[in-house]
């Protein structure tokens, strides 16, 4: 027996929440949601911590601003810090930390400022932790980075102190951005130190190009010098530069570092800091090298240069070790000077009117003139000097005795001869001996010793008489070698 089929329940609705009973106790009406119904709730206010907002700003990184929840002055703060910090950093003046340091104090109290007027103030440990993590690796940077920045400018300053350029530049090099964005006036002040070298540098080429003997650049590199000198702090480097450059003397040649030395003495400008050292050092290096250009000057066979300088020595430095040497090199300047002086007169003188014959002069180192064997010089009219025998003459440096010279007159009469002129007439010839005048002045004094007319004998009446148009009344003699030895001998002590 089956049972009836099942009965299929009714499709239900979902389960819906009762409704409120409209005529319930608590509402004489139908129910009202309200305006804000599914809306999401607002965030509670920000409950700000006077002390982590401080903290915050005094990061210069405008933290506390933000803590605050004022974006805009985050942002206006952060404007101000990086146009002061960029001030700073082109500027290198202290008067920008100041403002710097005058910012990061008003960003502070204003943001203590502005937190303490927030109705719920009040401590919030997660602010001043995030404030601290911000603000202290900022601090100890900027603190660390100032740090190292006196410490590269105490190197520096050191460095100048010792007169050390090198190492100051070397150490103003390790000098970065960061010096210079935190520590600005202390990175320029390396920066000047770095820029006096540079110029003392410049100066010093300068110097070393009158070491060559530009006396302009020698007075361009001292006036660079002063110029450095006159900025406080670079006594020491400018010194140092200047006994680089006085260190370099002597040069090798004697003339030009006396040139410089007379420069440095007398011409050299600035103050005394510089022209006392270079004083001192011209004094020092002066004696040798007027003693090396002299020698150079005998050398060379400059006698005047030569002699002026021995003497200048003498002069100025009486007492120098090379006194004595000095001495001895003005006698021989002074005789080689006597001998070109003489050398040139013995040249000119080809008459007894010219020369050494008219201007007689003395050379001090000649041998003795005494009356006998004595050794000479034949000048003026030498036709027959020249035929005198080489061993009775000698050169000038060794000479006793300049005998000059005239022309050949008509001397002494010698005989009478008939001869047969052109037209078969008969007449006579006078043969003369030559009458030379003679002049003969001792060398080592110039006084004339020997004054005298001598006669030149020789062959007369030749058989063959050789003449031109008329038949002449008087003709000289030929003289031979023998005779103008014979006439000639009593002069010279042969």
């Amino acid at each position: 027996m089956t049972g009836p089929p099942p009965r299929e329940e009714p499709d239900r609705p979902p389960f819906l929440p009762p409704e409120p009973d409209p005529t319930g106790p608590w509402d004489s009406g139908p129910w009202d949601p309200g305006p804000d119904h599914g809306r999401v709730a607002p965030r509670e206010p920000r409950r700000p911590d006077p002390l982590a907002v401080a903290v915050g700003n005094a990061s210069l990184l405008g933290a506390g601003y933000l803590i605050l929840g004022r974006r805009w002055l985050f942002w206006a703060a952060a404007v101000v810090t990086v146009s002061l910090l960029w001030l700073t950093y082109a500027t290198a003046e202290t008067w920008c930390e100041l403002l710097v340091v005058l910012w990061w104090a008003t960003a502070v109290g204003h943001g203590w400022w502005l937190a303490q007027r927030h109705p719920a103030a009040g401590p919030r440990r997660g602010q001043r932790l995030l404030a601290l993590a911000l603000t202290v690796p900022v601090l100890a940077a900027a603190g660390w980075v100032r740090f190292d920045a006196h410490g590269l400018e105490d190197d520096v300053a050191g460095a100048r102190a010792d007169g050390d350029c090198g190492a100051a530049v070397a150490a103003q090099d390790g000098v970065a951005f960061r010096h210079r964005l935190v520590a600005a006036p202390l990175a320029a002040r390396g920066d000047a130190v770095v820029e006096a070298c540079e110029r003392l540098d410049t100066a010093g080429g300068y110097l070393a190009g009158g070491l060559t003997g530009d006396l302009d650049s020698l007075e361009t590199g001292f006036r660079r010098l002063g110029a450095v000198l006159g900025e406080a702090g670079n006594e020491r480097t400018v010194r140092a530069a200047l006994d680089r450059f006085l260190g370099r003397l002597p040069t090798d040649d004697g003339c030009l570092t006396v040139t410089v030395a007379d420069w440095l003495r007398e011409r050299a400008p600035g103050p005394g800091d510089l022209t006392g050292p270079a004083s001192a050092a011209a004094a020092r290096v002066a004696p040798q090298a007027l003693m090396d250009c002299a020698d150079d000057f005998m050398f060379t066979e400059d006698w005047p240069g030569a002699r002026e300088r021995y003497q200048r020595l003498l002069d100025e430095y009486p007492d120098d070790i090379r006194a004595d040497a000095a001495r001895k090199g003005v006698g021989k300047a002074g005789l080689a000077i006597e001998l070109d002086r003489i050398t040139e007169l013995v040249a000119a003188a080809d008459s007894m009117g010219s020369g050494y014959c008219r201007k007689p002069a003395k050379y001090s180192r000649a041998p003795a003139y005494r009356k006998g064997r004595t050794s000479a010089v034949f000048v003026g009219d030498t036709e027959y000097t020249d035929k005198l025998p080489e061993e009775w003459r000698t050169d000038t440096a060794h000479a006793s005795l300049v005998v000059c010279t005239g022309e050949a007159k008509a001397g002494d009469v010698v005989e009478t001869c008939q001869y047969e002129d052109h037209n078969g007439n008969i007449g006579s010839v006078r043969f003369n001996k030559l009458a030379v005048r003679v002049k003969g002045y001792a060398l080592r004094t110039g006084k004339l010793v020997v004054d005298r007319t001598v006669q030149l004998g020789g062959e007369s009446c030749p058989g063959v008489l050789r003449y031109f148009d008329a038949l002449p009344s008087r003709m000289a003699v030929t003289p031979s070698n023998g005779d103008v030895r014979a006439a000639f001998g009593p002069v010279v002590g042969r």
